[in-house]
């Protein structure tokens, strides 16, 4: 088992030459997960070629409304008074991150929240490729009860202090993705990276400080909100079938981790006349994943209902020639 190698450093001439050269184990907290909320504070441990500590960053960040779910991350409007706006750290952030992969656990939430807050400040972030610690531990085969931080970490005997505090859970995951690069290493795995893309369509919408602040002066409801689609006008034309178009009224349905950000890649299929579905039953035309051996639900149901599944990249060549619906 590879686990079994995770502490068995490689040796320089079996070290895999196609990895990485140095990466950006990132941490960041935020005002709630959804497409307009902010960073509050930020994290970055820089690793080398083998994983080994170089030095560590942390910074709170003023994100200029309420904090949101302090029951969370712990950091009240009082304490974030004083902190630096994101303009005011985008360059040193950007140096810890240049020229690295970035890795988290989650890796595409954290990189679109920071891809979004370059983009508010006409930036982009310096990186090109992140790894998801989800990912790689599925490569790995790790007997893991569930994918989250604190299991990651007791496998490997890390001892987590402060959970929800960026520089901890960076630092967390920092130990626990050292081991985890050298048994991919020893055992000859593929690194799962993907591409990071700039970020250059975003949308924000004004959120006012709460006058009480923090914890007393935020509603859990308003820090997640859904978004609504116009309903699909084309008639459902059914499965897709390999080598042939993508069809308007097709039913798409998108799980895991994507290189374009999700809500994009939903906006385009949309554009495109396709019907966005927000999860699969026997009507679903196509799944879009690029695990498709990953185990989500949606996965096992496509499998069931013999759904297709293509990955993030052909679906992107399908979008390029769509079918008009049947008039």
């Amino acid at each position: 088992m590879l686990e079994d190698r995770a502490t068995a450093a490689p040796s320089a001439t079996s070290w895999p030459a196609a990895y990485p050269k140095g990466y950006a184990v990132v941490d960041v907290e935020t005002t709630g997960l959804a497409r307009d909320d902010r960073i509050i504070s930020a994290a970055v441990y820089r690793l080398d070629a083998r994983g080994e500590v170089e030095d560590h960053w942390y910074t709170l960040v003023n994100p200029e409304r309420d904090p949101g779910p302090v029951w969370i991350h712990g950091l009240t409007s009082e304490m974030l008074d004083g902190a630096p706006l994101f303009a005011e750290v985008a360059e040193e952030f950007a140096a810890r991150l240049d020229g690295r992969v970035l890795v988290a656990h989650n890796a595409v939430f954290d990189w679109q929240m920071i891809a979004r807050e370059y983009a508010r400040v006409r930036r982009e972030a310096p990186v090109r490729q992140r790894l998801c610690t989800i990912a790689l531990s599925k490569e790995l085969g790790l007997p893991l009860p569930n994918f989250k931080l604190e299991s990651l970490a007791s496998h490997f005997g890390v001892v987590q202090q402060r959970a929800h505090h960026a520089l901890d859970d960076a630092r967390v995951l920092a130990e626990a993705f050292r081991p985890s690069l050298r048994a991919a290493a020893a055992g000859g795995v593929r690194l799962p990276l993907l591409e990071c893309r700039p970020l250059t369509e975003w949308s924000d919408r004004p959120v006012p400080r709460q006058a009480t602040g923090g914890y007393g002066g935020y509603r859990g409801a308003g820090w997640r909100p859904s978004r609504k689609r116009p309903a699909c006008p084309y008639p459902n034309p059914g499965r897709y079938e390999d080598g042939k178009r993508i069809k308007q009224g097709m039913r798409v349905a998108f799980s895991g981790d994507t290189s374009t950000e999700r809500e994009l890649l939903e906006d385009r299929a949309t554009e495109a006349g396709l019907h966005v579905a927000t999860s699969i039953s026997r009507l679903t035309s196509l799944l879009v994943t690029n695990d498709p051996d990953s185990g989500t639900s949606k996965t096992v149901k496509a499998r069931q209902f013999g759904t297709p599944i293509v990955d993030e990249a052909a679906f992107g060549q399908l979008l390029r020639d769509v079918e008009p619906a049947d008039e």
